[in-house]
């Protein structure tokens, strides 16, 4: 019965945020607004980590299943992406260096600011 409970909790905040998607005057992801609404009622203590968390570590356990839809779909355009194959890899191969190295200047500064709080506070 508890997984049921988790699973309506999780669906229900998916059904408000596909209502409140379409009430918006403008374009905006209900996935987006189901991961805010979650957090705010995380944060006000109306929903406990408790209340979630078998069925949200089951789902993030088994997310790659998520994505086979999107696989299957592209397997459609392969004569396309085979015909961009070289700058797709290009392009694949730069932004992953160029997000290491955001990422590692990131992990620096903020170190060397926690350093110079540690020094001074």
């Amino acid at each position: 019965m508890k997984i049921f409970y988790q699973i309506g909790i999780i669906f229900g905040l998916c059904w408000v945020s596909e209502v409140v998607a379409s009430l918006l005057p403008f374009s905006f992801p209900a996935s987006v607004i189901a991961m805010l609404l979650l957090l705010l009622l995380l944060l006000t203590g109306l929903l406990k980590l408790e209340h979630i968390r078998e069925k949200a570590d089951f789902l993030l356990a088994n997310m790659a299943i998520f994505f086979l839809p999107s696989l299957v779909g592209i397997m459609e355009y392969t004569d396309i992406l085979q015909q961009y194959l070289l700058p797709l890899l290009l392009i694949c191969a730069v932004s992953t260096v160029l997000t290491f190295a955001a990422t590692a200047l990131s992990v620096r500064a903020t170190l060397h600011l926690l350093e110079r709080r540690k020094h001074h506070g």
